[in-house]
């Protein structure tokens, strides 16, 4: 390190080198744990995530001692991501650091080992076996029990909860944050009540599309369950949307489907039948970014990735895309199952892989996304260029289908996107409440259902006490993962693939365009990846899309001819609830 450099400047560079070996560490600890849960590992992983953040909340501190005004503006911006850099802060007490980060191990550990007997069976089963009950069943009996065991798995999460927060508070406020949520909200560039205003704006966006959606499968459901199940009016009982936590409800197309459109391509049935491995469904996703211009991924990606539920050992089988040495040690971790759904996971996930090597060569405070939510939306600009002409690209369908009966193809991927975006809006407003001490913990389970209903016009199926912790059922609030980096994903997709629609020339409807093999738009891709978080995020919108506002009316424009459609099939229906 050079000796004439300025004392902050110095600081930076030694706290880049240290937490850089830090992180590595903790990768690698949290990766075993995840891989191989036991007691060993849980502690093992709960130790070094306890020595990370205690360092960075060192540092942290530290740094708000620099006499910034000596930095350049590259340094100035490395110290402002320093204090941001933790979703989790613990006290400086080294006993309550400790603490808290057991306790989140222990939640996470509570919800990967939730199990359940499914009413009529002997053996208990996962979420990924209740969730297949809630997607595949028409049994209004086997869907209430299957949705009603799994949040059983929050009951035990509840006390430690209460802590986690009064923990994670204090650490929040010794970096100089009102609370935890107010953190969180501090990293988008923006103040965080401006932020969270800023969230709402969006939200009015989409809000009349979304509330057409419900009118509309409200009254198809209606037939399906009858009046005595779904009401013409008010919000829908969660368990028939689908979805253990209702935020997508694409296991509802089947009874929503119009007569009249194509049902749309049945790509797990292609995908079935041509025996596609979990390593073949991977290396599709690899072949989409490699015909952008993208580097293939390194030979370590396949030697180390779990892709498939091991048979021996407790495992978090939620889908995950990691870089343990921040350079190039890509992996996903997945229970891959042959499914449409599956494959667009892993389209997603690999989307968080190239994403990580390719700001790999940024200083280590710059290896991050623009702000989180980029991290999300461009795995998933990727999977909205999985149209028809993209699979007969690939060879997995023999001819397109027309694209005048797309009806079909535009409400089963609203039921995935549109259905989302109030979901992935309440679970950190409710959190926001929860930090900041609006909502008390005698009154967690009640708010978490006031909010749903508000946001999502939804109810649980019976009225729920709080000896519930329904939150919990979620994993990302046990594992402490804030949650709006996804619905601003949901909105930057479509900003992302409308820009890169054009960059390609795309004349024809918004949902048809595929980027696959564009070296053009994976170009102007690349130009963003590159940049990290070396710059706010507004550079990097417009690096790919020319527009330096986050604005929902690509999504608008993806989906407006179902809004036209739904119009028709809603003039004499009830909205809203």
């Amino acid at each position: 390190m050079s000796s004439d450099l300025p004392a902050p400047a110095s600081f930076l560079r030694a706290a880049e080198d240290e937490l850089l070996e830090l992180s590595i560490e903790t990768s690698r600890a949290d990766w075993v744990h995840a891989t191989y849960i036991n007691d060993d590992t849980q502690s093992l992983a709960a130790k070094a995530n306890a020595r990370l953040i205690a360092t960075t909340v060192r540092l942290a501190k530290q740094s708000m001692t620099l006499r910034t005004e000596s930095l350049g503006p590259e340094d100035q911006r490395k110290a402002k991501l320093l204090r941001l850099s933790l979703s989790l802060v613990a006290p400086s007490d080294p006993k309550e650091g400790e603490e808290l980060t057991r306790i989140v191990a222990e939640m996470q550990g509570a919800y990967a080992k939730g199990r359940h007997v499914p009413r009529g069976t002997s053996e208990p089963v996962d979420l990924q076996a209740l969730s297949r009950i809630l997607s595949e069943s028409r049994d209004p009996v086997a869907l209430e029990d299957a949705w009603t065991g799994w949040h059983q798995v929050g009951r035990s999460m509840r006390a430690p909860f209460v802590r986690y927060v009064e923990l994670a508070n204090r650490g929040a406020r010794e970096l100089g944050f009102a609370d935890t949520g107010a953190m969180w909200r501090s990293k988008y560039d923006l103040e965080p009540e401006a932020f969270a205003a800023e969230v709402e704006r969006l939200w009015q966006q989409v809000r009349p599309l979304y509330q057409s959606l419900h009118a509309y499968a409200r009254m198809r459901l209606r037939v399906t369950y009858g009046p005595d199940r779904i009401p013409e009016k008010g919000p829908i009982p969660a368990q028939f949307l689908g979805n253990m936590w209702a935020q997508s409800w694409e296991g509802t197309y089947p009874l929503l489907a119009p007569p009249e459109s194509d049902p749309g391509v049945d790509l797990t049935k292609i995908l079935v039948s041509r025996g596609t491995s979990p390593t073949e469904l991977v290396r599709y996703g690899e072949r989409f970014f490699t015909s952008l211009g993208l580097d293939p991924l390194p030979p370590s990606f396949w030697e180390r990735s779990m892709l498939v539920r091991p048979r021996d050992r407790e495992v978090i089988c939620h889908a995950s895309a990691w870089d343990l040495d921040f350079v190039d040690d890509l992996r996903i971790k997945m229970c891959i199952e042959i499914t449409e759904e599956d494959f667009h996971t892993v389209h997603h996930e690999l989307g968080h892989n190239f994403y990580q090597r390719a700001y790999s060569r940024q200083p280590f405070f710059f290896r991050e996304s623009a702000h989180d939510g980029f991290h999300e939306a461009v795995g998933d600009t990727a999977s909205l260029s999985v149209t028809p002409e993209y699979l007969a690209r690939i060879g997995l369908l023999d001819t397109v289908p027309d694209a005048s009966r797309d009806i079909g193809l535009l409400l089963h991927r609203a039921l995935e996107k549109v259905a989302f975006l109030p979901f992935g809006l309440v679970v950190d407003r409710w959190r926001w409440d929860v930090f900041a001490g609006r909502i008390a913990p005698a009154d967690y389970n009640r708010t978490w259902w006031e909010m749903r209903q508000q946001y999502q016009g939804i109810r649980p199926p019976a009225p729920r006490g709080e000896a519930e912790f329904d939150p919990g059922a979620k994993y990302h609030v046990p594992a402490n993962v804030p949650y709006m980096r996804y619905f601003l994903a949901h909105i930057l997709q479509f900003q992302f693939h409308r820009a890169l629609a054009r960059t390609i020339g795309h004349t024809g409807p918004l949902h048809r365009a595929s980027i696959y093999g564009s070296k053009e738009a994976g170009a102007r891709l690349r130009t963003m990846l590159e940049m990290g978080a070396h710059q706010e995020w507004p550079d990097a919108l417009e690096a790919v899309t020319g527009e330096r506002r986050m604005d929902a009316q690509g999504l608008l424009d993806y989906f407006a001819p179902l809004q036209r459609w739904l119009d028709q099939q809603l003039r004499d229906a009830p909205k809203g609830w």
